[in-house]
Protein backbone atom coordinates (compact mmCIF):
# COMPACT_ATOMS: atom_id res chain seq x y z
CA UNK A 1 0.00 0.00 0.00
CA UNK A 2 1.62 3.63 -1.26
CA UNK A 3 2.63 5.91 1.88
CA UNK A 4 -0.19 9.12 1.44
CA UNK A 5 1.96 12.55 1.99
CA UNK A 6 1.05 15.00 4.48
CA UNK A 7 -0.61 17.04 1.59
CA UNK A 8 -3.68 14.65 1.65
CA UNK A 9 -4.77 15.52 5.29
CA UNK A 10 -3.31 18.98 5.45
CA UNK A 11 -5.51 20.23 2.75
CA UNK A 12 -7.59 22.26 4.68
CA UNK A 13 -4.40 23.99 5.44
CA UNK A 14 -3.34 24.32 2.13
CA UNK A 15 -6.39 26.05 0.85
CA UNK A 16 -6.17 28.47 3.47
CA UNK A 17 -2.84 29.33 2.24
CA UNK A 18 -3.14 29.32 -1.10
CA UNK A 19 -5.92 32.10 -0.51
CA UNK A 20 -4.06 34.00 1.60
CA UNK A 21 -1.44 34.22 -1.56
CA UNK A 22 -4.03 34.92 -3.93
CA UNK A 23 -5.05 37.85 -2.03
CA UNK A 24 -2.11 39.25 -1.21
CA UNK A 25 -1.57 38.98 -5.52
CA UNK A 26 -4.80 40.31 -6.12
CA UNK A 27 -4.59 41.98 -9.24
CA UNK A 28 -2.51 39.96 -10.78
CA UNK A 29 -3.61 36.83 -10.28
CA UNK A 30 -7.16 35.67 -10.88
CA UNK A 31 -7.21 33.04 -9.17
CA UNK A 32 -4.94 29.54 -7.90
CA UNK A 33 -6.25 26.47 -8.14
CA UNK A 34 -3.95 22.95 -7.37
CA UNK A 35 -4.54 19.24 -7.16
CA UNK A 36 -2.46 16.64 -5.21
CA UNK A 37 -1.42 13.34 -7.09
CA UNK A 38 1.40 11.49 -8.68
CA UNK A 39 3.51 13.25 -11.20
CA UNK A 40 4.38 11.68 -14.50
CA UNK A 41 7.47 9.63 -12.57
CA UNK A 42 5.27 8.45 -9.80
CA UNK A 43 5.97 10.76 -7.04
CA UNK A 44 3.79 12.77 -4.74
CA UNK A 45 3.12 16.12 -6.43
CA UNK A 46 0.97 19.68 -6.13
CA UNK A 47 0.33 20.87 -9.16
CA UNK A 48 -1.14 24.52 -9.42
CA UNK A 49 -2.88 26.06 -12.11
CA UNK A 50 -2.52 29.80 -12.04
CA UNK A 51 -4.42 32.29 -13.76
CA UNK A 52 -2.99 35.75 -13.93
CA UNK A 53 -4.13 38.88 -14.83
CA UNK A 54 -3.56 40.19 -18.83
CA UNK A 55 -2.18 42.88 -17.87
CA UNK A 56 0.40 41.11 -15.74
CA UNK A 57 1.09 38.05 -17.87
CA UNK A 58 2.01 40.55 -20.96
CA UNK A 59 4.15 42.88 -18.96
CA UNK A 60 5.55 41.05 -15.55
CA UNK A 61 5.09 37.51 -16.29
CA UNK A 62 8.58 36.72 -14.95
CA UNK A 63 8.23 38.76 -11.98
CA UNK A 64 4.81 37.78 -11.11
CA UNK A 65 5.70 34.18 -11.89
CA UNK A 66 8.45 34.56 -9.55
CA UNK A 67 6.89 36.12 -6.88
CA UNK A 68 4.05 33.96 -6.81
CA UNK A 69 6.37 30.88 -6.48
CA UNK A 70 8.21 32.01 -3.57
CA UNK A 71 4.90 33.30 -2.00
CA UNK A 72 3.59 29.65 -2.30
CA UNK A 73 7.14 28.15 -1.15
CA UNK A 74 7.49 30.82 2.11
CA UNK A 75 3.73 29.23 3.37
CA UNK A 76 3.67 25.62 2.19
CA UNK A 77 6.51 23.61 3.65
CA UNK A 78 6.73 21.34 0.25
CA UNK A 79 8.91 19.11 1.75
CA UNK A 80 7.50 18.40 5.02
CA UNK A 81 4.24 18.30 3.33
CA UNK A 82 5.68 14.87 1.01
CA UNK A 83 5.00 16.48 -2.63
CA UNK A 84 6.79 18.07 -5.35
CA UNK A 85 5.51 21.72 -5.99
CA UNK A 86 4.58 22.63 -10.16
CA UNK A 87 3.53 25.65 -11.29
CA UNK A 88 1.20 26.38 -14.29
CA UNK A 89 0.50 29.90 -15.62
CA UNK A 90 -1.98 30.70 -17.94
CA UNK A 91 -3.20 34.67 -18.97
CA UNK A 92 -7.21 35.20 -18.10
CA UNK A 93 -7.78 35.72 -21.66
CA UNK A 94 -6.26 32.69 -22.41
CA UNK A 95 -8.48 30.91 -20.16
CA UNK A 96 -11.07 32.22 -21.84
CA UNK A 97 -10.69 31.37 -24.73
CA UNK A 98 -9.63 27.87 -23.88
CA UNK A 99 -12.30 27.15 -21.45
CA UNK A 100 -10.60 24.36 -19.66
CA UNK A 101 -12.71 23.74 -16.60
CA UNK A 102 -9.81 22.14 -14.52
CA UNK A 103 -8.81 26.14 -14.52
CA UNK A 104 -11.83 27.65 -14.18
Amino acid sequence: MPIMPAAIVQQSKIDAEVRAVEAALRGDIVRIKYEIGEDWSGQWAISFRIVLSDEAAKHRLRQVATNVERRLAERLDFQALGVFPYHNFRSESEQKALREVAWA
